[in-house]
């Protein structure tokens, strides 16, 4: 046998359809196009122009209702503010006509009975008038306190002044016509007399030294 025939031979046991076959280069992608999910296409000057227009549109709209909207306001406040003062008035008004009332009545008896008791007049006139400080005193009216005391420009008007010694100058003496507060405010001050220093005694002169008395002349001889 031949030396050739003795050398082994070689078997390809590869399965030609499960071999791996060479790479090829992928294609190259599609470019997108402008209109399908790139980037979005600007405006027209045309669009832009009709967006303004309707935006200006629409504020303008808004500020003609908010306008209106603050006269009518205005409008209404202006009615419940003249609601509310004319109740005031109404209130304060209502209170005083009880003292108006009684006064009436006062004098009505006075004109029948025709009484001359001038202390049942002065009980009826207290009665009237303590009834009239009560209204004060509901709308927080007081009256201003100056007998006595210091004279403060804030609440007092001082109209004459009265030199004396009983108090100290500058205290209120007499009060012509009382002051009032409402709350903290002043809403009438008191006319008052303001005492003042008394003037200083005028000095009276000094009574003159008398002379001592001299005696008369020595007369001549053969006088007498």
């Amino acid at each position: 046998m031949d030396d050739k025939d003795k050398q082994p031979v070689e078997i390809d046991l590869t399965d030609p359809e499960t071999s791996p076959t060479p790479a090829t280069p992928a294609d190259p992608p599609e470019e997108t196009a402008a209109g399908d999910g790139g980037a979005p296409v600007p405006p027209t000057p045309e669009e832009r122009i009709a967006g303004l227009e309707t935006e200006k549109a629409e504020l303008r709209e808004r500020m003609l209702r908010i306008a209106a909207d603050f006269d009518n306001w205005k409008k209404r406040s202006r009615r419940d503010l003249a609601d509310g003062e004319m109740r005031a008035r109404e209130s304060v008004l209502r209170d005083f006509l009880e003292i108006a009332d009684n006064l009436e009545r006062a004098t009505a008896s006075f004109a029948e009975h025709r009484e001359n008791d001038v202390k049942s007049i002065r009980d009826g006139v207290d009665l009237v008038l303590r009834q009239f400080r009560s209204k004060l005193e509901r709308y927080q009216v007081k009256a201003v306190e100056s007998v006595g005391q210091p004279f403060d420009p804030r609440v007092h008007e001082a109209v004459a002044q009265v030199p004396t010694a009983d108090v100290k100058p500058g205290s209120i003496v007499h009060e012509l016509q009382k002051g009032y507060l409402i709350g903290d405010r002043l809403l009438r001050p008191a006319l008052v007399a303001v005492a003042a220093a008394p003037p200083p005694p005028a000095e009276t002169p000094a009574p003159a030294e008398e002379s001592p008395a001299q005696d008369p002349p020595p007369g001549r001889p053969g006088e007498g």
